[in-house]
């Protein structure tokens, strides 16, 4: 469904990700692991429009995707939740929820309809309600993050990039975001999730991708994997460091 090939990027002298290639199959939760520094967030921006490749290709359903914006990925079916929680803070959650989802002159749905659409895509992501009339920059942290969970939710990815997104929820609200990417991916959308929780990744993944210094270490199946292994894999100087205390 999705493969990057030979992608690289540069700042500078710093070398963000280097000759990276993975396959990701519709379907599936593929983890993407590394320690800070290792080129996840070059990926995620760049499987967002965000940042383009200095080399390699992206290419969807065995096609080269051409388009260099948010836009154009969008369009292939990608959604991306940042790591960095970003919502309006003066705007409804309605309107958050539905931010850039309606054209530059019309609204694609009537004003009843925009509160239904943003309650349910919210109420897909906590068992606690949300108002949708309220100020987005009111709520606490982690409900802002559902509220752009909720945003990518709306337009019915086919690939969504999860980057962290547990971080700041409760347990509650962990295990409804669990159960809805367990769904999303029987249903056949590919997830590609950012996390370092250990937990997460074991409970989740189909597949284990490993970064280390921009480079991909090993792409693996979950079943293949242990946590000591892929700690080994991500940073072998910790267990190294572990053997000598």
């Amino acid at each position: 469904m999705l493969e990057i090939a030979n992608l690289s990027k540069r700042y500078g002298e710093t070398i963000a990700l280097d000759d990276a290639t993975v396959a990701f199959a519709a379907g599936t939760v593929h983890t993407i692991m590394g320690e800070n520094g290792s080129g996840k967030s070059t990926l995620v921006k760049m499987l967002s429009g965000i940042v383009t490749p200095d080399r390699g290709e992206i290419r969807v359903d065995g096609a080269r995707l051409a388009g260099r914006s948010p836009q154009a990925f969008q369009r292939r079916g990608f959604s991306t939740v940042f790591q960095e929680v970003l919502v309006a803070p003066d705007r409804t959650v309605t309107d958050n929820v539905l931010l850039g989802y309606d054209g530059l002159v019309r609204r694609r749905l009537s004003r009843s309809a925009r509160r239904a659409t943003a309650r349910d895509a919210l109420a897909l992501c906590t068992p606690t309600t949300v108002d949708p009339d309220g100020e987005a920059g009111h709520l606490p942290l982690a409900s802002q993050q559902l509220v752009v969970l909720a945003r990518a939710l709306v337009r019915k990815p086919r690939i969504l990039i999860l980057d962290e997104v547990t971080a700041a929820l409760d347990f509650n609200d962990r295990e409804t975001v669990f159960l809805l990417i367990e769904r999303l991916a029987r249903e056949g959308c590919l997830i590609l999730f950012i996390s370092h929780r250990m937990d997460e990744v074991m409970r989740l993944s189909h597949r284990i991708t490993i970064l280390r210094s921009g480079k991909v270490v090993e792409t693996l199946d979950r079943a293949a994997a242990t946590p000591e292994m892929l700690l080994a894999r991500m940073a072998p100087e910790i267990l190294a460091e572990r053997a000598h205390g």
